[in-house]
């Protein structure tokens, strides 16, 4: 099937030249001392992710993650327990300051945001990003309760 590939060893030395970057190792934890807390919230979950400046996500936890079923993942009581899970997870990252940006509607909005501020960490800004339709498609009908 055709040719076969004959591969002689070649002696190449590879000199180390000072100031070169040594690889990253394995498993090392970085110090980040700036955050992006990006909370969404629907009616039914509310889910939150800590990530770096770049967008490197460094913790997240959501309330089905926490063992809340149901109707009980979209309470304000879960929301507030999602918050510090998630920045207990991301303590060991050394994160010190935050920017909060909300997305979605939906009861647990206000409770998350003050799960996040009762932590001690420092608040740079708070950004509301919900997405709102400028009469694209034809909206749903209203829920009958």
């Amino acid at each position: 099937m055709g040719k076969k590939k004959i591969v002689t060893k070649v002696d190449t030395e590879v000199s180390a030249t000072p100031g070169a970057a040594a690889p990253a190792r394995r498993g090392a934890k970085r110090q980040v001392l700036n955050g992006i807390a990006n909370i969404s919230i629907s009616y039914n979950n509310t889910i939150i992710s800590i990530a770096d400046m770049k967008g490197n996500v460094l913790s997240w936890c959501s309330s089905g993650l926490l063992g809340f079923k149901g109707t009980k993942k979209s309470t304000p009581y879960a929301a507030n327990l999602v918050a510090k899970d998630c920045l207990e997870k991301s303590k060991k990252y050394g994160v010190a300051n935050l920017k909060i940006v909300v997305r979605g509607v939906g009861p647990a909005r206000e409770s998350a945001i003050r799960g996040i501020a009762s932590s001690g960490l420092h608040i740079l800004s708070l950004l509301d990003r919900t997405p709102v339709a400028h009469n694209g498609v034809r909206a749903r009908k209203p829920r009958r309760i």
